[in-house]
C-alpha cells in the first residue's frame, strides 16, 4: 500500500470543490468510509469511471492510497494504469454539473464526460 501526502505526487488529484462534496456525501453515510476510484469496460467510449464509498478494511496491499487530510482515495493497480494523473472536480451547475474527470490518459472522451478510451 502506497501513501502519498504531497499533491504533486498523487496519481489521483481532487480539487477542493470535489473533496468538499465527497466529504459531505460521506457524512450522509454516517460512517468513516474511503473513496474507491476505478475504471470498468463499458460506456459510450469503451471504458467508464467508477466511484464508490467503501470500508477502509477493504483496502488491498496492492492498492494505491492517497490521503487528503485524513480522507483516503483508493485505486487498484489495473485502473491506475488508465487513471494516473486524473483530476477529479465537481460542479453544481444545473447543466453539465456533477463530478468531472480530467484524464491525461484519455485519447477520446464521450460527450457526457463519464467514459473514455485510452
Amino acid at each position: 500500500m502506497t501513501q502519498t501526502t504531497q499533491a504533486q505526487q498523487r496519481g489521483i488529484q481532487m480539487t477542493d470543490t470535489a473533496l468538499n462534496h465527497v466529504l459531505r456525501l460521506r457524512e450522509k453515510q454516517g460512517t468513516d468510509l474511503c473513496l474507491r476510484v476505478g475504471v470498468r469496460g463499458g460506456g459510450c467510449s469503451g471504458m467508464s469511471y467508477t466511484m464508490n464509498f467503501e470500508d477502509p478494511s477493504n483496502i488491498q496491499e496492492t492498492d494505491e492510497v492517497y490521503d487528503y487530510e485524513g480522507f483516503k482515495v483508493v485505486c487498484d493497480p489495473k485502473s491506475m494504469l488508465y487513471l494516473y494523473g486524473l483530476v477529479l472536480d465537481y460542479s453544481d451547475a444545473l447543466i453539465g454539473g456533477g463530478f468531472q474527470f480530467t484524464n491525461p490518459n484519455a485519447n477520446q472522451t464521450c460527450g457526457c464526460g463519464k467514459s473514455f478510451s485510452a
